[in-house]
C-alpha cells in the first residue's frame, strides 16, 4: 500500500483522467466508481478504481463472497437464471450476463490522499502521473430510436389494459436508442457525462471491449455491517429555471398522488424482497417519499432497511432481490414477462446492477440507469430510458419524462 498525501482531488482532477486512461490501456477489466461529492442518504459510491485481467461469473463469485474484494456487474437478463423467463428481443449488444473480478490493483482517491494497493505502488503512481493525455473531443453521432413515438403510445395503452385485466399494478416500460461511432472514446464520454450529469452512483466499467458509462441516481442494495439498505426511485420531475420554480416543482412531485402511489408499490415490493434474506421482523421503511435534487431532475427516493441474515450467500441475496423492483414493476415476475412482450430490445446491462464488494462481504450496488453501453470493437452502442406505467399514466407525459431522463446522454453523444 502506498499513500500520497496533500493531493487535493475531485472527479475532474487531471490525475483521475490519467488514472482511468492508464487503467483502460493496461487492464482487461476496469471499474472506476465515484460519488461526485453529491449528498445522498447513506452516501454514494466510494471514489475508487479496481482493475484486473481475469473475470468470472456470479456462481464463482459466490465462493469468494466474504473472503475477497470484487467488482460486480449483473445484466438485467440474469433474471432468466433466477426465474423461468426468457429474453427474446434482439440485443443492441451482446454483453455478458454476469462479470465479477478480484482486483489486481486497487486505488482509493480521498480528499487529500491517493492510496495505492499494489506490490509496486511507487512505480504505479509515477506511471499514472506521467501518463500523457491526448486532447480529444468526441464527434457528433446520429442517434436512432428503437421505439417510435407511435409504438410507445400504443404499448402504454396496451399495458394499461393489462392493469385493468388485473395482470399487474404498474410496469416499468423502457425504450431504447442506438448509435454507431467507430472512433467514439468512452473515457472522454464518461467525463462528458459526469460534467453534464454528476451522480452519486457514477461509474466507468470495462469488460474486454465492452464499456459502461454510468450516471445513476439510484442505489439498488447496500450492506454495511449487518444492515441492508435498498433505496428505490419512483417519481421524477424536471428542475426549475430559478429557485422559486424549482421549489414549486419539488412540491408538485412530493404531493403527486400518482408518483407517491408508484413509489409505495415498489417500496412494498422491496420490503418483501428484503424479508427473504433478513432477520424476521427487521424490515422497516426509514424514509418514505424523500425528494432529492440532481442536476436536471428531482427524484422521489424511499429508503428501506433490514437486519441481514448472516447465513445467506451472495447468490441467495441476488436471487431474492434481483432485478430491482423499480425497473420491473409489481408483481415482479408477471411484469418481467410483459416487459419482454412490449419492449423491442434486450435490456442487457441497462437496468442491471453495478458496484463493488469488500473482503468482509459488505457491498454497494447501483441501478444501471442514465447510462451508455458501448462496444469498442464494433463501434456500436445503445442506451435506454423508461418510467412506471400505471392505470392513470398519461402517455404523452411519460414519453416526455423519458426524453428528460435521456437528455444528458443525448447531449454527450451529439457533442453538445
Amino acid at each position: 500500500m502506498y499513500t500520497m498525501k496533500e493531493f487535493h482531488l475531485s472527479s475532474n482532477h487531471q490525475f483521475v483522467r490519467q488514472l482511468i486512461c492508464w487503467a483502460d490501456l493496461h487492464y482487461t477489466y476496469v471499474g472506476f466508481f465515484d460519488h461526485n461529492d453529491i449528498k445522498y442518504p447513506y452516501g454514494g459510491f466510494q471514489r475508487i478504481l479496481l482493475a484486473a485481467h481475469q473475470a468470472f461469473d456470479l456462481e464463482v463469485a459466490n465462493q469468494w463472497f466474504g473472503k475477497k474484494e470484487m467488482a460486480a456487474m449483473l445484466s438485467y437478463d440474469y433474471k432468466n437464471k433466477i426465474e423461468k423467463l426468457q429474453s427474446n428481443n434482439p440485443p443492441p449488444l451482446n454483453c455478458p450476463d454476469s462479470i465479477f473480478f478480484i482486483p489486481e490493483i486497487k486505488i482509493e482517491i480521498l480528499v487529500d490522499q491517493v492510496i495505492i494497493h499494489h506490490p509496486d505502488p511507487q512505480r504505479i503512481f509515477d506511471e499514472i502521473c506521467d501518463f500523457k493525455l491526448d486532447s480529444f473531443k468526441n464527434s457528433s453521432l446520429e442517434i436512432n430510436p428503437l421505439t417510435s413515438r407511435k409504438t410507445y403510445f400504443k404499448n402504454v395503452k396496451a399495458i394499461q389494459n393489462n392493469i385493468v385485466e388485473g395482470d399487474m399494478y404498474e410496469l416499468n416500460y423502457c425504450m431504447g436508442f442506438e448509435f454507431c461511432g467507430k472512433t467514439w472514446n468512452s473515457v472522454q464520454g464518461f467525463f462528458d457525462l459526469m460534467e453534464k450529469s454528476p451522480m452519486p452512483f457514477s461509474a466507468f466499467f470495462k469488460s474486454e471491449s465492452d464499456y459502461l458509462i454510468c450516471a445513476s441516481p439510484e442505489r439498488f442494495l447496500k450492506k454495511i455491517g449487518d444492515k441492508l439498505i435498498a433505496q428505490p426511485i419512483k417519481g421524477t420531475i424536471k428542475r426549475g429555471k430559478n429557485e422559486l420554480e424549482d421549489a414549486l416543482l419539488k412540491e408538485k412531485l412530493l404531493n403527486s398522488e400518482k408518483e407517491r402511489a408508484e413509489n409505495l408499490m415498489i417500496v412494498d415490493l422491496m420490503r418483501n424482497d428484503l424479508s427473504r434474506i433478513s432477520q424476521i421482523g427487521s424490515v422497516k421503511v426509514e424514509e418514505l417519499f424523500g425528494v432529492y435534487p440532481f442536476s436536471r431532475v428531482h427524484q422521489m427516493i424511499s429508503t428501506v432497511s433490514s437486519t441481514f441474515s448472516q447465513s445467506k450467500s451472495l447468490l441467495e441475496i441476488i436471487h431474492a432481490t434481483f432485478p430491482m423492483g423499480s425497473m420491473t414493476g409489481a408483481p415482479k415476475i408477471k411484469c418481467m414477462e410483459l416487459i419482454d412482450q412490449y419492449e423491442d430490445f434486450k435490456r442487457g446491462w441497462f437496468s442491471g446492477t453495478l458496484g463493488y464488494i469488500d473482503a468482509a462481504g459488505y457491498f454497494d450496488l447501483c441501478v444501471v440507469i442514465r447510462s451508455i453501453v458501448f462496444d469498442k470493437d464494433s463501434g456500436k452502442g445503445y442506451f435506454a430510458v423508461g418510467s412506471a406505467i400505471t392505470y392513470d399514466a398519461d402517455a404523452a407525459y411519460e414519453y416526455e419524462e423519458c426524453l428528460l431522463k435521456a437528455s444528458a446522454i443525448v447531449e454527450v453523444l451529439q457533442g453538445n
